[in-house]
């Protein structure tokens, strides 16, 4: 689902694993913070850790919580521990999977030609949002990018660009993609894990630039 013209993209930063990046990013406008809790990921934090990060946003600034291929049980204690987190699902998940936490959640599209997008996001008619990436080997944010052609204009769910994003190619993406949201990792970090304030705030910065170019070209 396409944004209207006017709409506010919205900005998740994911991977963050230092309280000092947390505030930052709070402090650029994201909308949006991402924990991963998948243990073979260089940004991969415990749940204790996902937790105590979480505690330091504000409110209407949604902790996002990153999982691949985990266990019913860990999910359930990873929402215990973050009652009010959006659940992200990058493996292999069923759509019963995904809603078997009973919590909104995103689901990952391995974007590549061919991909059934269409159908991919009617089975996952419960989903809040469709993330695309690109599709690589292995599981978790790429940090590649993808061609974004392969995305229809009419996807039955609303979309989450990701995939190498950065504060000079996301505006780009937003203009081409017209997304719901985008998604940012290895493009605001000055090594995996540890995030870069000043290249935060471009993000951001390039987000809201690319809205008002939506917005003048409507008005």
């Amino acid at each position: 689902m396409t944004q209207p013209l006017t709409q506010r993209t919205r900005i998740k930063i994911c991977g963050l694993t230092r309280e000092a990046d947390v505030d930052a990013a709070v402090a650029s406008g994201a909308d949006a913070i991402g924990f991963v809790l998948y243990a073979k990921s260089p940004r991969a934090v415990t749940v204790a850790r996902a937790a105590e990060l979480a505690r330091r946003l504000p409110p209407f600034v949604v902790p996002v919580l990153l999982f691949v291929n985990a266990a019913p049980a860990e999910v359930a204690a990873a929402v215990a521990a973050v009652p009010n987190a959006l659940l992200q699902f990058h493996g292999d998940e069923s759509p019963a999977d995904c809603a078997a936490a009973q919590r909104p959640y995103l689901r990952a599209a391995r974007m590549a030609p061919g991909f059934a997008l269409l159908d991919f996001a009617l089975a996952h008619a419960n989903a809040a949002g469709i993330l695309l990436d690109a599709h690589v080997e292995g599981y978790g944010g790429s940090g590649k990018s993808f061609d974004w052609s392969l995305v229809p204009p009419n996807v039955a769910r609303p979309v989450v660009l990701s995939g190498g994003l950065n504060p000079v190619s996301v505006i780009d993406g937003i203009l081409q993609v017209r997304p719901w949201a985008v998604d940012v990792s290895s493009g605001v970090e000055l090594a995996k894990g540890l995030k870069d304030a000043a290249l935060m705030r471009q993000f951001c910065e390039a987000v809201r630039e690319a809205d008002a170019r939506i917005a003048d070209e409507a008005g």
